[in-house]
């Protein structure tokens, strides 16, 4: 038996790094790289979350795929 395959979650996008004039070099804490960074590491986590849905929707042999 098959069924509808859902609408596939979008692909998380990752943040816009900063320019370099976005960083004041004040020593702000936190700095717009740092934030950067806080954001990559979500985007990552994210990624992740959404690459094993796909692979588990990929794998699932009750699901006509696209």
């Amino acid at each position: 038996m098959t069924h509808d395959f859902p609408d596939l979650p979008p692909k998380p996008l990752p943040p816009e790094p900063p320019e370099d004039g976005d960083c004041c070099r004040s020593g702000c804490e936190p700095c717009v790289f740092d934030l950067h960074a806080l954001a990559m590491e979500r985007y990552r986590a994210e990624l992740k979350t959404w690459e094993a849905q796909i692979a588990r929707l990929m794998h699932d042999d009750n699901v006509d795929l696209p």
